[in-house]
């Protein structure tokens, strides 16, 4: 039998990544949709953060992401301040409660992590995150490309 294709690797494992996620999510009896999940991290990560920033840091339309902002505040999860030196933007930050709910993600995060690594010894997960790393610049690279500047072969 032949071994998979590069594509077909990295598939599998994003999907056994966010299945492992997904089910201790669920087991965890959070209610938010990744969706929420990734906004509330960036809430909790970006400093100054506002709906715009995190919509560009996604790649999400800014209404999009002030739904789902408005959505964590009506949780209890974020809060929103006048920017000082914004008038026409809000800061965003997480309450105690969103705090203390990012903590819980972090910890799964890291389970599921833990789970898809246990048979690896720490070199090879040293050498995963170096290629990941050089994986993900690359993807980056060619994001940041005009259109029509690729060379084709």
């Amino acid at each position: 039998m032949s071994s998979p294709s590069l594509n077909e690797a990295l598939h599998r494992l994003l999907h056994a990544y966010k299945k492992q996620l997904r089910a201790s999510i669920r087991q965890h009896r959070i209610s938010l949709p990744i969706t929420h999940i990734r906004v509330l991290k960036g809430v909790g990560r970006l400093p100054d953060c506002t709906a715009m920033a995190i919509a560009q840091r996604m790649g999400q339309d800014k209404s999009r992401v002030t739904r789902v902002l408005n959505s964590l505040m009506d949780e209890g999860l974020i809060e929103r301040a006048d920017h000082p030196n914004d008038r026409r933007s809000q800061l965003v930050t997480a309450t105690e409660a969103g705090r203390e709910m990012l903590e819980t993600i972090t910890v799964l995060e890291e389970e599921a992590a833990s789970r898809l690594t246990d048979r690896l010894g720490p070199e090879e997960v040293e050498t995963f995150l170096r290629i990941a790393a050089t994986m993900t610049a690359s993807a980056d690279d060619h994001d940041t490309e005009p259109e029509g500047s690729q060379e084709h072969g």
